[in-house]
């Protein structure tokens, strides 16, 4: 099972996901990011939080991608997913937002 940091074009989300030292760890971002870190499969394109359909993407995306905790650094995804804990504990999925809890 994966990890997903949220805001990889962040200095924050490197620095989390040195703290979680493993190799199932995924960054995402739905700002633009190079398609050379996207072609590695390390890093995903997330949906954007201004879209009504936000959480059931991120939803879809965590099963395909076989991720089980989130981490969301920004404050408009962080809101948007701990709205919708519930449906994402259903599919076991952790919803984290802050780095204390790694």
């Amino acid at each position: 099972m994966y990890k997903l940091i949220t805001a990889a074009n962040s200095s924050r989300a490197y620095q989390l996901k040195s703290k979680l030292n493993s190799d199932y760890v995924l960054l995402g971002d739905y700002h633009d990011l190079p398609d050379l870190l996207l072609k590695t499969g390390k890093v995903l394109r997330l949906p954007d939080p201004k879209k009504t359909s936000y959480t059931h993407e991120m939803l879809s995306l965590c099963i395909d991608k076989d991720i089980d905790t989130i981490y969301a650094l920004r404050e408009q995804e962080k809101q948007l997913l701990l709205n919708a804990e519930q449906l994402f504990q259903e599919y076991n999925i952790k919803i984290q937002v802050t780095d204390n809890e790694i």
